[in-house]
């Protein structure tokens, strides 16, 4: 039997948990596997159903062994994929029966797809990435590792987003060009519904329409 464990059980974990499963039972009729909740202090017997492991239980289950990360906070996120793989685990990605991918595009391992997102053509999506419902990734984006997107992102054409950026829900990233693409910097937060129309630093927070840093007081 496989052992597919959801690490984090919060929120978006118990949101993410029935995707990864209709998804898995689609492609498996037979059904030989369980998918559970996997986390790191903390331990219900179970969850809507699900049984609930710690870290060190997983690990040390004698299984064919498949993990995803459904924890927003990239860092948090690069360190439990770090110990995972360190352990022979095997990433495995998620995509919610009614997401779409059209066209010639590269979504690297562990991404997280849920219900009703959209990547359109000829985009590169890197390691551990989580589009939230109703998010979409346009043409010619490039999309960097544990990057998350809240719920309802528009992300259009020719945007580049680095590693570990966060962008809140609702918000609007300008299309840029092939030679002058909009640049959303490493570890850079852009706020629930801000409009970005303007590159944004690496590790810098924007908030407003348009989007301008947030000026701490």
């Amino acid at each position: 039997m496989r052992l597919y464990g959801i690490v984090g059980a919060g929120g978006f974990g118990r949101e993410v948990l029935p995707v990864a499963e209709s998804m898995l039972k689609a492609a498996d009729p037979v059904h030989d596997f369980e998918v559970v909740f996997v986390v790191e202090y903390g331990q219900p017997q179970s969850i809507n159903g699900h049984r609930v492991l710690l870290v060190d239980e997983f690990l040390a289950f004698d299984a064919e062994k498949y993990f995803n990360i459904a924890i927003a906070d990239a860092v948090v996120r690069a360190r439990i994929a770090k110990q995972m793989i360190s352990h022979d685990i095997t990433p495995f990605s998620i995509q919610a029966l009614n997401s779409m991918s059209l066209s010639s595009n590269q979504i690297g391992e562990g991404a997280i797809l849920c219900p009703f997102t959209l990547v359109t053509a000829n985009a590169s999506i890197g390691r551990f990435f989580h589009a939230n419902i109703y998010s979409y990734v346009a043409h010619d984006c490039q999309i960097g590792d544990f990057v998350t997107f809240a719920p309802s992102v528009h992300c259009n054409g020719h945007v580049i987003v680095e590693d570990h950026a966060y962008i809140g829900t609702g918000a609007i990233l300008k299309q840029g060009s092939a030679e002058n693409p909009l640049i959303i910097g490493r570890g850079a937060i852009v706020g629930m519904g801000a409009v970005v129309t303007k590159s944004v630093a690496p590790y810098t927070t924007v908030v407003g329409n348009p989007a301008k840093p947030l000026i701490k007081h």
